[in-house]
């Protein structure tokens, strides 16, 4: 791979329970001492804590310290925060823990840090550090813990969590019994699954990677070729995109997408959709849509090469596509074609003829529930030619009862979709996962801004234009999904800033998607 694509970095990796366990053990049998890994750890801990918390301004810390290493760091960060001059007081639930961790707290005590067994004895802190159980857990919190986190969680008090908030699942982000909600939490060494889950996110708060050394030789080793997931940056994202142009060069150089979109009565979505790809700087764009939307059509994609499709006529009037026309069928004329936005159901005698397509196709909104009602796996499965999904939970779940039902790991469900289709899935999210051609990445920020009708629109046109300009010979449909899903979240988070968190709606969001390039410049 070039090597400005590279992300075999640390900061890219994202690890489950069972591989960051397999990890540090590789780390400790060659050699490295756990003592001297926890104080290396608990030392960049302590640093980042008295950079968002000075004496200055906080004196007082509370520290949960559990029965484990997790515990064992939380007691080394204790100790030097004593030693710069915080007040400390420590909460330890379960007294009896491994034996390093045993060691850290017996000199806790010679030093005279008060200890409580009692969650109250926090209460007057300004600050707590959430030490009791990190990566791996599996039992559910019950009875005083359950009842100490719930206090916590209650209290008007900041809590920085090390590694993972209590209680939370490290591979699925579920709440086990009941967990911390922190304002902050230092991932350590390997980024976990649980901080790309949704629903873990209104528990972690800010989030950092504290990267303390693991060598990648260690990460590759565990890891292998086929369970790899990665997070897709902003660097890496622009260096799959299909820049600089050549000085001489034409639009049909530069691709040529074919939207099969809308319909009388969702006339926006393919409205947003073609704007979404006129962003994407795709050469040229074909629409196929129903006659009655042409005027509108032409206003806002003046350069658009528009045809016209029959309408449906039903009891519901929705006037959908009831039948392409032929030049829109000539599939060799494509470099890409995007289906679904604002289609409605009733267009669903032309899905077959789509499918049949020699072009790679991406499949979004009405298109994805028209195949959600036949046998996904079969219709799929049939295609010659790259096809990717773009389904939020609810279309996938409609897609794939079976696998919500067998499995509540969302990387997990992408990946197995993924395989059984042999397609490329880009579960929509705020924090999206992609899944396809033996790769899977996940994308590490994104912003409820996006949360408006019509922003799913404008990305399936961003990520067909991409498409339809790359070299696919050399850059694969996962990578460039998730370059396009990286843009889409970043273009967010640019317009939010002028705009408001509260939404920005799916039109100015269009007219901000140069804006992410520009700001690499």
């Amino acid at each position: 791979m070039n090597e400005r694509r590279c992300t075999d970095t640390i900061e890219h990796f994202v690890v489950s329970a069972k591989q960051m366990a397999a990890i540090e053990q590789r780390m400790f049998k060659a050699g490295m001492p756990v003592a001297a890994l926890m104080e290396k750890v608990s030392g960049l801990i302590t640093e980042k804590i008295m950079e968002l918390y000075p004496l200055t301004v906080v004196s007082k810390i509370g520290v949960m310290v559990g029965p484990g290493h997790n515990g064992g760091d939380a007691l080394v960060v204790a100790r030097e925060l004593y030693l710069k001059g915080y007040e400390v007081k420590l909460y330890r639930p379960l007294v009896k823990g491994k034996e390093l961790t045993q060691a850290h707290y017996d000199y806790a005590i010679s030093l005279r840090i008060p200890v409580s067994q009692a969650i109250e004895g926090l209460s007057e802190c300004e600050v707590i550090i959430d030490g009791l159980f990190g990566f791996g857990m599996t039992r559910s919190l019950t009875g005083d813990l359950a009842a100490a986190v719930g206090a916590i969680n209650h209290w008007s008090i900041p809590v920085i969590s090390i590694d993972l908030p209590s209680g939370l699942d490290t591979d699925t982000g579920e709440v086990l019994g009941s967990a911390i909600e922190a304002d902050y939490t230092f991932c350590l060494g390997l980024w976990k699954r649980a901080f790309f889950q949704d629903r873990s996110l209104p528990y972690l708060g800010k989030v950092e990677l504290i990267n303390f050394g693991i060598p990648l030789a260690d990460v590759k080793a565990v890891l292998g070729e086929k369970e790899v997931i990665k997070t897709m940056s902003e660097s890496v994202a622009r260096s799959f995109l299909p820049l600089p142009r050549p000085l001489v060069t034409h639009k049909y150089k530069q691709g040529h997408l074919l939207i099969i979109a809308g319909s009388r009565q969702y006339a926006g979505g393919v409205i947003l959709t073609g704007l979404g790809a006129r962003g994407s700087g795709v050469g040229m764009v074909s629409i196929a849509a129903p006659t009655s939307l042409k005027s509108m059509l032409v206003t806002h994609l003046p350069e658009a090469i528009i045809m016209d499709c029959a309408e449906t006529e039903s009891v519901f009037g929705r006037g959908g596509i009831a039948e392409l026309p032929t030049k829109a069928m000539e599939w060799d004329n494509y470099d890409a074609i995007v289906i679904g936005p604002g289609l409605t159901l009733e267009a669903r005698l032309i899905l077959p003829l789509v499918l049949e397509a020699t072009t790679p196709l991406i499949i979004d909104a009405d298109a994805l529930n028209t195949i959600a009602q036949s046998d996904p796996m079969t219709a799929l499965k049939s295609r010659s030619e790259t096809t990717i999904l773009t389904p939020h939970p609810g279309e996938f779940k409609r897609l794939f009862p079976q696998l919500v039902t067998e499995t509540n790991d969302f990387i997990t469900r992408t990946q197995i979709a993924s395989e059984q289709t042999e397609t490329t899935i880009l579960l929509k999210g705020a924090r999206s996962i992609i899944a396809g051609e033996g790769e899977t990445w996940v994308i590490p920020e994104s912003t409820p801004a996006l949360a408006r009708g019509g922003s799913g629109d404008v990305l399936a046109g961003l990520l067909g234009g991409l498409i339809a300009q790359s070299d696919r010979e050399n850059i694969s449909a996962a990578s460039l999904t998730a370059t396009a899903a990286v843009w889409h979240a970043q273009t967010g988070i640019i317009a939010s800033k002028v705009h408001s968190d509260l939404g920005v709606d799916a039109f100015t969001l269009t007219q901000y998607l140069s804006r992410w390039i520009v700001s690499a410049s």
